[in-house]
């Protein structure tokens, strides 16, 4: 997959199967839920998952815990907005 059809995958109801677990996240976030896209990247412990996660709550206003992500998954995709870095995320994560 990549970036071009991660975005028209977003007109559908579900996210398309064979997803990652963080591009899943990425998904719902795009969709507005933030509880399921929180959900899919909670428990996991890679670097991807983490940058996803730091995202999540720097998005929610929990600057504290998106900081303490941060630092676990690196800053790599730390943009200036947020939307920056939800395409930098999708772009990293659809390789």
């Amino acid at each position: 997959m990549n970036s071009h059809a991660f975005m028209e995958s977003l007109k559908m109801i579900m996210p398309p199967p064979g997803l990652t677990p963080p591009l899943e996240a990425l998904w719902w976030d795009a969709k507005g839920d933030w509880s399921r896209a929180h959900g899919r990247v909670d428990a996991l412990e890679t670097k991807e998952a983490m940058a996803v996660h730091a995202y999540l709550h720097r998005k929610q206003g929990d600057q504290s815990n998106a900081d303490y992500w941060y630092r676990r998954a690196g800053e790599q995709y730390r943009r200036t907005t947020l939307d920056e870095e939800w395409n930098a995320l999708v772009a990293g994560l659809v390789g």
